[in-house]
C-alpha cells in the first residue's frame, strides 16, 4: 500500500494536510488531518486514514415502498439522491426535489465550479489591474520569475501566466499568493484548496455515514445555515468535511 501526503491548507495557525492510500493505481480511501503543525496534521491524517480503512462498510439503508400519493411536503426517502449529495447507486432526478426548495440550490457536485472560480462572475476585459496586483505580491514575497515559474507549474501544471485563458485561474493564482508568508520557498509554499478534491472528499464522507440527503441539509443548516455545498466557500466546505470526518470516526473512538 502506497500513502501520498500533500498540504492543502495552511495560515497562521492551521495545517491542513490530506493523506490518500493507493494499492498500485487503485485508490482505497483518503482523510485529513488538521493541526498547527504539518507535521502533527500529517500524523493525524495517517490515524484517521488506518482507523477508516479498518472499519467496515456501512450497510446499505433499506429503500422505502413508495407511497401512491406522496405530499409535496414530505421529506426524501433514504433512497432519494437529488442535490447536492448523490449516492454512489444513484443520480439525482429533478422531479424528487422538495416542493419548498427551488431546483436551482441543489447542484449534483459533478457540476460543481472549477477550484476558485465564481459561479456569476462576469470576467473583465481588462486584466492588468490584477497583473499589477499579483507583481507587487511577488515582490513582497522576494519571488522572481523563476520562482514564479516553480509555483505556476505546482499549481495548474505549466509555468506561465500567459497560458491562463480563466479570469477565475487568475483570481486563484493571487488569493494564492496573497496567503503566502513573506520569506517562503516557492517549492515549498502551500497550495490553495482545490474545490473538486473537496468534493470528491465530501461524497465519500457522506457515503461511509449512509447520510440521506436530508441529513446532509439539515448538517449544512444546522453548522453553516445553508442548504447547498455550492454556497460554501472553500475553506467552509474544508470545515464541513472535517466535521463529518469526526462523524465517521466517533464509532470507533467510543469503542
Amino acid at each position: 500500500m502506497e500513502i501520498r501526503v500533500r498540504l492543502v491548507h495552511a495560515d497562521g495557525q492551521q495545517r491542513v494536510v490530506l493523506v490518500e492510500a493507493y494499492a498500485g493505481e487503485r485508490f482505497l480511501g483518503a482523510a485529513l488531518g488538521e493541526a498547527m503543525s504539518a507535521e502533527e496534521a500529517e500524523d493525524r491524517g495517517l490515524q484517521r486514514l488506518r482507523q477508516r480503512l479498518q472499519s467496515p462498510a456501512p450497510n446499505p439503508t433499506p429503500t422505502p415502498s413508495p407511497s401512491p400519493s406522496p405530499r409535496a411536503s414530505q421529506p426524501p426517502s433514504p433512497s432519494d439522491s437529488s442535490g447536492p449529495f448523490p449516492t454512489p447507486t444513484s443520480l439525482p432526478t429533478p422531479g424528487s426535489l422538495p416542493a419548498e426548495e427551488p431546483p436551482q440550490a441543489l447542484v449534483p457536485s459533478s457540476t460543481a465550479p472549477s477550484a476558485g472560480a465564481e459561479p456569476d462572475l462576469s470576467d473583465p476585459e481588462d486584466w492588468s489591474a490584477d497583473l499589477s496586483d499579483i507583481d507587487r505580491i511577488l515582490k513582497r514575497l522576494g519571488w522572481g520569475r523563476e520562482e514564479e515559474r516553480t509555483y505556476m507549474q505546482r499549481l495548474f501544471g505549466h509555468p506561465s501566466r500567459t497560458r491562463l485563458t480563466r479570469y477565475a485561474d487568475l483570481m486563484l493564482l493571487r488569493r494564492a499568493l496573497e496567503g503566502i508568508s513573506s520569506g517562503t520557498k516557492a517549492e515549498g509554499a502551500p497550495l490553495p484548496l482545490r474545490r473538486s478534491e473537496l468534493l470528491e472528499q465530501c461524497d465519500g464522507l457522506l457515503s461511509q455515514l449512509g447520510w440521506t440527503t436530508l441529513q446532509a441539509r439539515q448538517s449544512l443548516e444546522q453548522h453553516f445555515a445553508v442548504v447547498s455545498r455550492q454556497h460554501l466557500s472553500d475553506e467552509q466546505l474544508l470545515a464541513f468535511n472535517l466535521l463529518l470526518e469526526s462523524e465517521v470516526l466517533a464509532p470507533s473512538q467510543q469503542a
